[in-house]
């Protein structure tokens, strides 16, 4: 299977005309918050097979979705572990 560079990718003037053309098709509006009746503003465009797995599928429009910064975080939750968090030890408390 092809490994993708991310950076470049994501940098790319083919993922940023297609991200444009996904927003607008779907109206700048979070897809998955629309789903549940709720309006957010959409800032990301998520490819729904991951494309770590699926890098033929990077520039398709079904694999495609506007959603909100908030619906991307919970659809990567992976990406929410924040090494700060782990960094920081309570030290145990000596009396």
């Amino acid at each position: 299977m092809k490994t993708i560079n991310y950076n470049t990718f994501y940098r790319s003037t083919i993922w940023r005309s297609k991200r444009k053309e996904i927003l607008k098709r779907d109206n700048n509006e979070c897809q998955r918050c629309k789903s549940n009746g709720r309006y957010s503003k959409a800032d990301c465009v998520h490819h729904i097979k991951f494309l770590k797995d699926r890098p033929d599928l990077a520039l398709v429009d079904s694999n495609l979705l506007s959603v909100c910064d908030i619906c991307h975080n919970i659809l990567h939750p992976e990406k929410l572990h924040n090494n700060d968090v782990v960094k920081r030890v309570v030290s145990e408390e000596k009396w």
